[in-house]
């Protein structure tokens, strides 16, 4: 009977073991999962390709099944646009996509991701992305405690109110809205007289007399129907002015917070997203050209001289105070232009 009693309590033991043994082989390797905020101020399950690239983001994390979770907060809900480069830092969001000119205010350098002609279409956007210049933006990006997981570039255009604007003399004498301090400077190089108001005000500009002309993205000038507004506007085409970068970020603190199998998840599918985001891109200049073309505004793009012609401009005017005013300002520039 003794016996008997000591082996039953051993032989359950055992039996404990074993089970406990099985079930670590079997249990998933995250025992909790990571959540990341991820916050941008674009329209959210509308079709914005912005929006679009998050969510995909967040999904393919998902199906993944490494523990990790993204939650996406559109259009400003969690974080305003002008803010999320500082939340990122404070660790109020872990994620977010914005234009990077908006953090310029922390780190100049960043000026040059919306700089009149350093980018002339969508393919030479891509080497941009593998230029020297590009490794450069990106150092000062991790130095400010972030990390670039997917690039993006978006084209813009130009908008006449009463004429096409082509080549510099065509601006002279008009009242533009500019998207940014950079292209304000060319066009005030040009002889334009520059009209200070927010993106959301330039229909009415347009419509009062207040603006003559505008340049913004492509897909701005369709999602604020300024075709109701304008004559002509000059389509970005192979010669384009206008590109803005827009990266998909994430706080380094968060990335280091998360295991291999995590990062490698998330580098995955941003690689993913962005090989989207390239071809919508070109979409959305598709989608402009044929929108404003269905509301009789006539649709013109540069050639090379005309291209020529306005970074002629700029280099007296944008580059010039970039590379006076920031550190490095000058050497990122030259990089930038190195890149054929």
């Amino acid at each position: 009977m003794k016996a008997s009693f000591v082996k039953r309590p051993l032989a359950t033991a055992l039996a404990g073991m074993l089970l406990a043994a099985i079930g670590a082989v079997h249990a998933p390797a995250f025992a909790q999962t990571v959540t990341l905020k991820a916050s941008h101020q674009f329209p959210g399950g509308k079709g914005d390709v912005r929006d679009e690239m998050v969510q995909m983001i967040a999904r393919d994390v998902a199906a993944a099944n490494v523990g990790l979770e993204i939650k996406v907060f559109p259009g400003s809900s969690l974080v305003k646009a002008q803010e999320q480069w500082k939340a990122m830092q404070t660790g109020q969001i872990d994620m977010t996509s914005f234009p990077l000119d908006y953090a310029s205010g922390f780190h100049p350098q960043f000026g040059a991701t919306l700089m009149p002609g350093l980018v002339k279409n969508h393919e030479h956007a891509r080497r941009v992305n593998d230029s020297a210049f590009m490794k450069d933006i990106k150092a000062i990006v991790e130095q400010g405690g972030a990390k670039v997981l997917a690039d993006a570039w978006l084209a813009g255009a130009f908008g006449g109110k009463e004429k096409c604007i082509k080549k510099p003399e065509d601006a002279a004498g008009l009242k533009v809205r500019s998207a940014g301090a950079t292209f304000a400077q060319m066009w005030a190089g040009a002889g334009a007289s520059i009209v200070s108001i927010p993106s959301s005000e330039v229909y009415n500009a347009l419509q009062q007399g207040v603006a003559q002309g505008t340049d913004t993205s492509t897909g701005s000038f369709v999602s604020f129907r300024l075709y109701e507004q304008l004559k002509c506007v000059t389509a970005p085409g192979d010669n384009a002015l206008w590109f803005m970068y827009e990266p998909v970020l994430i706080s380094m603190k968060s990335w280091n917070k998360l295991n291999d199998a995590q990062k490698k998840a998330l580098t995955a599918a941003s690689k993913k997203a962005e090989d989207y985001f390239e071809r919508e891109s070109k979409g959305l200049d598709s989608k402009f050209v044929e929108t404003y073309k269905a509301n009789k505004v006539e649709v013109v793009t540069m050639n090379e001289a005309e291209f020529d012609a306005w970074r002629a401009v700029a280099q007296k005017t944008s580059y010039k105070s970039f590379s006076e005013k920031v550190p490095g300002g000058k050497e990122l520039i030259e990089k930038a232009l190195s890149v054929k």
